[in-house]
């Protein structure tokens, strides 16, 4: 007779906590409730559990303090659901989160892939009675997914999940800060499916003119528009039998949002003029550095889009949370950089070692490779210092996102501050905050002298989000 899971559900709404009980009683399992975590606490010091399911916030103390109680593996349920929350709940130990709202199908196989993990590893870490002894230090350890560097706890379990997710057709959400190597991610995705054999296509939403995005993900039939002069295959179609890589999901036009819906409810998509569909069969992964719950609540994300690319979530963590990684990175992309550039194999010095350590890198792996790709051009020996990384560890601010008050202020620059006396980047908020109501975003970068991507990406370093049209 199988013996049923027991599961601890700590949540103070009584609402939810009830159905979240009768909920998992449907699916036998053995349930107990906790209002908070000293409720909790007193629980657990009588009875084990399989699993603790618990809200983050909780009256008293947060949901990830229950962690320290006890070795039960703890999913995290979030309202909060922004990257940042999740982040936080993880690094502290908990094996995996979930979003309210949730749907029961979602709990379910969270709460059942849990138990079976945790049990599969205990098996796994108890000694057979068959088998020779074995020191832990000789068995072969896994090697991180293709293109990847991390040995991190976060990011050994982000390893975890995409050999896991690989050989599935699941829709895959990659979160993560700019720079963290999302698409990194989707390319290990891509090559340890069975699909790996058809190239990847990958998409940039925020790259793509809005008024061009629906015939580049689509397709369009000659004489669809002005311009029109031929039939064109859209991306979506191109990526047929493979991949499709959206970046930035969360900059796509909510007119594009709905035709990319279509694709995922009936795997078929139709050009722009046609009034025929064809079949396809995509498998998407998407990625965002924006919480896209709260773009669903602002009318600028569909809500049934948001919950169709939400099957299986993967968290980048920033590499200022990954420790050691930051070394063992920045190795790597001076050894690889000093072959792309045909230079002389160089070396850190202690100074600029110390300096990688400690700077907090708030534009990831992708500030980490730009800074050392300057450092090698500009090295005149085999030792790169401090110097040449041209970072400010003295330079404490951060970049927020602009208020009302703050963009007024901004807007009030010219009249306060001579051009002559603004630094780039000062130039560069200045000049988009002057003109992006008479200039579209290509007259912008093409003024700038930038691509659109830059000018994109200069936006979200600086807090400067493009204005959405109005309906």
């Amino acid at each position: 007779m199988t013996v049923p899971h027991r599961v601890l559900v700590v949540e103070d709404e009584q609402v939810i906590r009830t159905a979240l009980r009768r909920l998992l009683e449907r699916h036998d399992y053995v349930v107990s409730e906790a209002g908070s975590v000293k409720d909790a606490a007193a629980i657990l010091k009588k009875e084990t559990f399989d699993i603790i399911v618990s809200d983050l916030r909780l009256p008293g103390a947060p949901g990830t303090d229950i962690i320290k109680e006890t070795r039960t593996p703890v999913l995290i349920m979030t309202s909060y659901s922004s990257l940042r929350s999740a982040i936080d709940a993880m690094k502290l130990g908990a094996v995996d989160y979930i979003p309210k709202p949730f749907e029961h199908e979602e709990m379910l196989q969270a709460v059942a892939r849990i138990i079976e993990d945790h049990a599969s590893k205990a098996k796994e870490a108890r000694p057979s009675d068959s088998a020779p002894a074995t020191a832990p230090h000789d068995l072969p350890d896994e090697p991180p997914v293709p293109g990847m560097i991390g040995s991190c706890p976060q990011m050994m379990e982000l390893f975890r999940r995409i050999r896991k997710v690989a050989m599935t057709n699941s829709t895959v959400l990659i979160n993560g800060e700019s720079g963290t190597g999302k698409e990194l991610v989707a390319r290990a995705i891509h090559d340890l499916s069975d699909r790996r054999e058809e190239e990847m296509i990958s998409v940039n939403c925020a790259a793509i003119p809005e008024n061009l995005i629906e015939s580049e993900l689509f397709g369009h039939e000659k004489g669809a528009f002005t311009g029109a002069t031929a039939n064109r295959t859209g991306l979506v179609e191109a990526a047929n039998n493979s991949t499709l890589f959206l970046d930035e999901i969360g900059e796509l036009p909510l007119d594009a949002q709905a035709r990319l819906l279509r694709v995922l409810q009936e795997s078929e998509i139709r050009k722009v003029g046609s009034v025929q569909s064809r079949k396809v069969d995509v498998r998407l992964v998407a990625a965002t550095h924006r919480d896209l719950k709260q773009l669903v609540i602002d009318g600028d994300f569909r809500e049934d889009l948001y919950y169709r690319i939400n099957v299986m979530a993967l968290l980048l963590p920033p590499l200022k949370e990954r420790g050691n990684d930051i070394l063992e990175l920045a190795d790597a992309i001076l050894e690889r950089t000093c072959k792309r550039l045909k230079s002389p194999l160089l070396n850190f010095t202690e100074g600029a070692t110390q300096a990688i350590s400690t700077y907090p890198w708030p534009g990831n792996v992708r500030e980490l490779e730009n800074a050392i790709e300057r450092a090698v051009v500009l090295a005149e020996s085999d030792k790169i210092g401090p110097e040449l990384l041209a970072i400010d560890l003295n330079n404490k601010k951060t970049i927020r996102p602009l208020t009302e008050r703050d963009q007024t202020s901004a807007e009030s620059l010219e009249a306060s501050v001579p051009s002559e006396e603004l630094s780039l980047e000062d130039y560069f908020q200045k000049f988009v905050l002057e003109h992006q109501d008479q200039m579209n975003e290509t007259q912008l970068a093409k003024k700038l002298g930038i691509s659109r991507k830059c000018l994109w990406e200069r936006r979200q370093r600086f807090g400067l989000p493009r204005k959405k049209k109005q309906a």
